[in-house]
């Protein structure tokens, strides 16, 4: 009886798993064949063009012995860290605002959204005649009599990231926006009415009643943020080209000069790898609690 059963079900649904091969093949053969063509060419000495000549460790040791590296992975924490924390924050605050039926929604919606139609590049440029000491926030205020006033965060090697930051929340937070009001807007109304009812008070139905209610939502939208802000690089390029000097540095603008101006293909392999790694620490430990835990649960 097994044995009638098991073509069934492996010819069940046919032309769905046919019509799904391609991308299978695609993700096998180019993400995961070039993932460990990548590993495997971060253990040589590969200049212009690959070679198979391993070095072992060599390529990894020079990484973390050089300074451009370390700020460009500090500086990912700092943006990372804190563009998480204020992306979400005020994206669920805003969304929290639009979902009280406000007048006006849908034009408020288009005007916080409409940042993440642009690209990274226009984005970065806009920020970077925003923050001009020349002509921009700085100047304006000056204008008006504060003729002390300073601001000039891309200028300055202390505080350029946060520079990056403010772009990088401008264009970022319309998303999250969205996908929280989306969460929001799938609660049972029958929660709202019941908190009501029971005296809870606004804030706390929010924090204790529907923020826990809305993981699947907060999970999704860590994932795109991380994955964005893991390969940031054309706001960095566009708005301070790396500098003032290295000091606003990042990893995905590190393994492009290697393996494209420096012509070091094996460093920018040991880069990309170490890109791969911290991407994986997150991932992994989220699919084994989201998916195994509940399996094994």
């Amino acid at each position: 009886m097994s044995d009638v059963r098991r073509p069934s079900r492996l010819f069940k649904n046919l032309s769905a798993k046919l019509a799904s091969l391609p991308m299978v093949l695609t993700a096998l053969v180019v993400f995961l064949g070039g993932t460990l063509w990548t590993v495997l060419y971060s253990f040589t000495d590969s200049k212009l063009l690959p070679r198979l000549r391993f070095v072992g460790l060599d390529q990894y040791e020079r990484l973390w012995a050089t300074e451009r590296w370390l700020v460009s992975i500090q500086n990912l924490a700092i943006y990372g860290l804190l563009s998480l924390v204020f992306s979400f924050v005020i994206g669920f605050v805003l969304a929290a605002l639009l979902d009280q039926k406000i007048r006006f929604e849908s034009a408020f919606r288009t005007i916080f959204l409409y940042p993440f139609a642009l690209s990274f590049i226009v984005t970065g440029l806009v920020w970077q005649w925003i923050l001009n000491p020349d002509f921009g926030v700085q100047q304006i205020v000056r204008d008006l009599g504060w003729t002390s006033f300073t601001f000039d965060p891309l200028y300055n090697a202390d505080i350029v990231i946060y520079g990056v930051l403010f772009a990088g929340l401008w264009q970022g937070t319309g998303l999250i926006m969205c996908l929280m009001l989306a969460g929001l807007r799938g609660i049972d109304e029958d929660v709202w009415k019941a908190a009501r009812v029971d005296g809870i008070p606004m804030w706390k139905t929010y924090l204790f009643i529907v923020i826990p209610m809305m993981r699947p939502v907060f999970i999704t939208t860590l994932v795109i943020v991380m994955s964005g802000i893991v390969r940031v690089y054309d706001l960095v390029v566009a708005q301070t080209g790396g500098g003032p000097g290295i000091a606003s540095e990042v990893p995905a603008k590190y393994v492009y000069e290697f393996m494209f101006r420096a012509q070091n293909l094996g460093q920018g392999f040991a880069a990309s790898t170490m890109m791969l790694l911290s991407v994986a620490i997150v991932l992994i430990p989220w699919a084994y609690f989201e998916f195994g835990g509940k399996k094994h649960g």
